[in-house]
């Protein structure tokens, strides 16, 4: 029991709360439930969760000033869930580094799917008894490693969510290679995440935010096309 994954699950609505707790805790997840702002931020520190489900529309402090909030003390997953459906509002949860963002009312399975796919990238795979080969990228001042999911740059540890992470390996594993906005979305977020093409842009966006362009290498916009991580 000790080892299971916790949920912090922050909405105002207590049916729905109880209805998200009680399918994941069949899926051997702990959970606490809270119902404003000011309590998810409590919890964040006093029942330390693996990953944050969050409503928007909250009382006091909403979910976007919640998720600024987390994501300026560290990578803790967030999932936000909102009755809101505009393209303007799952861009605005993204850049605010939201990892996934699903509309009300969604199937329960679907959650929990979403959930678990979130989380595994967000924690690296238990190790094995077998030497296991280090996915990492190395260029100067810039070193990206997939295994242990940490990004170094100009001597400093990066924060960024495992997303993030994962388009900035994938784009630096194969240099001056172009890759469409489609094909990254499938790459990286692949058949558990239907999204558009915004969720691309947005990354990058977040990514140049963090790692600005070097000398020998930086992220490159091909206009029409989509991006390559360019060497000199």
């Amino acid at each position: 029991m000790a080892n299971r994954q916790k949920i912090l699950i922050v909405d105002d609505d207590a049916n729905i709360a109880e209805l998200i707790s009680l399918y994941l805790t069949k899926e051997c997840f702990e959970t606490m439930i809270v119902g404003d702002g000011e309590s998810a931020l409590e919890a964040v520190d006093s029942f330390a969760p693996n990953l944050i489900l969050l409503d928007l529309m909250l009382p006091g402090i909403d979910g976007y000033q919640v998720c600024r909030e987390v994501r300026s003390k560290n990578g803790l997953p967030i999932i936000m869930l909102s009755a809101k459906g505009e393209i303007f509002d799952k861009v605005l949860g993204l850049e605010l580094g939201a990892d996934d963002y699903m509309e009300k009312p969604f199937d329960s399975k679907e959650l929990v799917a979403r959930v678990k796919a979130v989380l595994r990238r967000y924690k690296p795979a238990a190790p094995v008894p077998e030497k296991k080969a280090v996915e990492c990228v190395e260029y100067q001042n810039l070193t990206i490693n997939k295994t242990n999911y940490s990004v170094v740059y100009m001597g400093n540890i990066v924060e960024m969510p495992p997303k993030e992470l994962e388009l900035l390996y994938f784009l630096a594993s194969s240099p001056n290679h172009v890759f469409s906005r489609e094909q990254l979305l499938d790459q990286i977020w692949g058949y558990e995440y239907i999204g558009d093409t915004r969720t691309v842009d947005v990354h990058i966006k977040r990514l140049r935010e963090k790692i600005k362009d070097h000398a020998n290498w930086k992220i490159a916009t091909i206009w029409g096309i989509g991006y390559k991580f360019e060497v000199r």
